[in-house]
């Protein structure tokens, strides 16, 4: 998807759909909220008590080509000048060149009180990675390319979320959620090595579905609004909370900063503009299973500093059959990337989401 395609579906996006969401204000009345958040932005929002919502949220994640650092790198520079720590040779001989991660995330939430929601959250994943395979032990001939694949349940979540404060333009939520180890860590499937053989191998780091650790996910959101225009900021974070996962290694903690600003365009439609900053840690220990020689193989090569910015929009019609439902959508691109070691380039991502209240 190349820069022009974005810039297009990002303003698509936005004015495509011009009669859309507030008369969600009367489904929020009693939520402490801005209903104006964007649909990435969990949290945000607590429900009356006795009330519940029910989401299912879509994402697809796509990333082209490396960076070393902040800068592009070829597969044949990697593969000359990039060193191979976890087994022989000690040159990379497989490049990763481009991943698809879609996300099926299914969510719950529920009053317990007026100020204190809880909120559960499951996804089912698939992943898809292209490679090419450079032949024998060194040099830059391209032997062939292939294509591995993962998919299956993701970790779940439970977080509670309380509002700590709420006046009639102001709101500030603080959450606190667990993350259990529910996703797979042990995903295998076929490889190209070297030397022209087909094995069946552990998958590197990143096609994994899960971390294989119970985490934390503490959270603060403040959101504001003034009749059409509506603001907000949120800092969340993901904690491990132990030192190593079942096959010895632990992924690093990520924090994360995001702000937002908003329009209500009509009583239907809001549109919203997004910012985020994240940090992530390196993966500390390794799982001896996996040692291909391939850049994703290597703990250090995980982690960095991303900023995204991002445009989308919610739509709450205002009719009565369907009242209670909303739906989004919300396209994001990084402007900037410092990453650890070498990476894939993280290139655009997609957001959809249809919820119903009752």
């Amino acid at each position: 998807m190349n820069n022009f395609y974005k810039t297009c579906l990002m303003a698509g996006t936005i004015l495509s759909l011009s009669s859309f969401n507030a008369n969600a204000q009367s489904c929020h009345e009693n939520h402490a909220t801005s209903p104006d958040a964007p649909i990435s932005i969990m949290g945000d929002h607590t429900h009356a008590k006795g009330d519940w919502m029910v989401s299912y949220n879509a994402k697809r994640m796509h990333m082209q080509g490396n960076l070393q650092g902040s800068d592009s790198i070829s597969p044949e520079t990697i593969v000359t000048t990039i060193s191979n720590p976890n087994a022989p040779p000690n040159t990379l001989r497989v490049v990763p060149t481009q991943m698809d991660m879609d996300m099926h995330m299914f969510g719950a939430m529920y009053g317990l009180s007026d100020k204190l929601t809880i909120m559960a959250m499951t996804m089912y994943m698939q992943k898809e990675m292209d490679h090419i395979t450079f032949s024998g032990m060194m040099g830059t001939t391209r032997l062939g390319s292939f294509t591995t694949k993962s998919s299956g349940w993701g970790d779940t979540s439970i977080t509670g979320i309380y509002n700590l404060y709420k006046a009639p333009k102001h709101n500030v939520n603080i959450s606190l959620g667990i993350s259990a180890p529910t996703g797979s860590i042990k995903e295998e499937d076929d490889v190209l090595t070297p030397l022209n053989t087909r094995p069946t191998l552990r998958l590197p780091y990143s096609m994994q579905l899960g971390s294989g650790t119970w985490d934390a996910l503490p959270a603060i959101i403040y959101s504001g609004h003034k009749d059409k225009i509506s603001w907000g900021a949120q800092y969340k974070a993901t904690i491990r909370l132990e030192s190593e996962n079942s096959q010895q290694y632990q992924w690093g903690d990520t924090h994360k900063v995001t702000g937002w600003g908003g329009y209500k365009v009509s009583n239907e439609l809001s549109i919203n503009a997004i910012a985020s900053y994240e940090k992530q840690g390196k993966i500390t220990g390794s799982d001896a299973n996996i040692t291909a020689p391939v850049q994703t193989a290597n703990p250090d090569n995980y982690g960095g500093k991303t900023i995204e910015l991002g445009a989308g929009f919610v739509y709450a019609p205002d009719i009565p059959a369907i009242k209670g439902f909303e739906f989004g959508a919300q396209l994001n691109a990084p402007i900037y990337q410092d990453l650890n070691g070498v990476q894939m380039n993280r290139d655009w991502s997609i957001i959809t989401k249809l919820s119903y209240r009752f």
